[in-house]
């Protein structure tokens, strides 16, 4: 009797596991790509692209160089500092970290370029300079202030790069030679206007996602922890040639996508969680940067509801996004769509917590930014994300982020749009 009340209870376990497994299998939406693979598996079918952007030729920096001293000459400015980091490779195409050592370029409205680095790196300097220029060298107890006053007459108008440190624009300010300003405007002007060779490079990097953002979602599984996805995020990124991996990634499920930057603990994947997946690499300085949210099984009702609000107010935003129009006007058309749909108002919740978009390039985010009362008028050329995320508080989130780049006849996607929260990659 013994025995076989053993043998039942073994039967029974049997029995329910693949019970579950059955329903697992009912539910989730492997048919249109989430879940049903392996990390192993989906690793080995991707590969690394053979046909790259062409590569941002020197002619093209020195046309920004160009235009900075134009716009240096139009403020009735003598000179720029571009502190070391991106306005550096973006104008010059030197590539160098900032660090607690100041490292830069001094451009003249004449367009002499001067280059400020301490003396013992300049073996390794001279490596990294893309558009020749003159060295000012410092040594380790000099003042590199000092030996750019050197340099200049005296009242010079100098408009220092907004990315600069406080300490160092401090002792711009304190010496006798120099008359300071913000050069944030002027880079602003020239950097939010990307090109051709720019928007390829943006491209490139966004389309590498979009095909990690399919593989992942194939890896999925109840149990899989947010660490385990982020993982293979950044191994696929790898395999397709950014030696680099992921710029960033977070990676939410269930009531944690609630949490637009993710929260302190996140939580493993169960049966029918919402996912959010927001990630994005670096392709030779360019960052790409897209998210979906989807259903891993059945999404409820409500869930289903918030998803298609999230997508019609994207769309409300590329339909605004029209040139002369402000950037605040796209998310206060965006607001407007919400609002129709009872979420809201402003940044109320259940609603949009936080601005529609932000422009991207060199980095994740930079001007224009797509922001309520932002004047900024769309221009050919701008590249910026659409994300008007909705928030359902203790619930769940849903972020649907795509980016556009205007032309003269107005956004294009650099990626489409999800398709539905259950089949969001369009699996036909």
């Amino acid at each position: 009797m013994q025995w076989q009340t053993a043998k039942l209870f073994q039967f029974l376990s049997y029995l329910k596991f693949h019970i579950k497994k059955i329903i697992i299998s009912m539910n989730s939406n492997r048919a249109y790509g989430i879940g049903g693979s392996t990390p192993e598996e989906e690793l080995s079918k991707l590969s690394a692209p053979t046909e790259k952007p062409t590569p941002i030729t020197d002619k093209e920096f020195q046309n920004r160089l160009d235009k900075a001293c134009a716009a240096l000459k139009v403020k009735g400015l003598d000179a720029l500092y571009i502190n070391a980091g991106t306005n550096l490779y973006y104008f010059s195409n030197t590539q160098w970290s900032a660090s607690e050592r100041l490292v830069g370029a001094l451009l003249f409205a004449d367009g002499s370029l001067h280059y400020v680095v301490p003396e013992f790196e300049i073996g390794t300097f001279n490596d990294f300079i893309g558009i020749d220029g003159e060295l000012i060298p410092w040594l380790e107890h000099e003042s590199p202030i000092q030996k750019i006053s050197e340099v200049v007459d005296e009242g010079t108008r100098l408009a220092i790069d907004d990315s600069t440190p406080f300490n160092l624009v401090s002792r711009f300010q304190e010496h006798k030679k120099f008359q300071i300003s913000s050069a944030e405007e002027l880079i602003k002007d020239i950097r939010m206007l990307k090109s051709e060779a720019e928007i390829a490079h943006i491209q490139y990097a966004m389309s590498l996602t979009m095909q990690v953002h399919k593989a992942t979602a194939k890896i999925l599984k109840p149990g899989i922890t947010t660490a385990e996805v982020e993982n293979f995020i950044h191994k696929a990124h790898q395999k397709l040639g950014i030696a680099s991996g992921s710029y960033f990634c977070i990676v939410l499920f269930g009531k944690d996508s609630s949490f637009p930057h993710g929260v302190k603990s996140p939580k493993s994947l169960e049966e029918n969680d919402i996912v959010l997946v927001d990630t994005g690499t670096q392709y030779k300085g360019y960052i790409s940067d897209i998210t979906r949210t989807y259903s891993y099984g059945k999404a409820t009702d409500e869930e289903k509801k918030i998803w298609a609000i999230e997508k019609d107010a994207q769309l409300a935003a590329f339909g605004a996004a029209q040139l002369g129009k402000s950037c605040g006007h796209i998310d206060d058309q965006v607001r407007v769509q919400l609002e129709k749909n009872r979420l809201g108002p402003d940044y109320n919740l259940p609603g949009l917590p936080h601005r529609t978009g932000h422009g991207i390039g060199l980095e994740i985010h930079e001007h224009p930014y797509i922001l309520k009362g932002n004047a900024i008028k769309i221009q050919t050329g701008m590249t910026f994300s659409i994300e008007p995320m909705i928030v359902v508080p203790e619930k769940f989130g849903v972020r649907l982020e795509d980016h556009v780049y205007m032309t003269k006849e107005g956004p294009k996607w650099f990626t489409e749009p999800a398709d539905s929260i259950e089949n969001p990659f369009g699996v036909r």
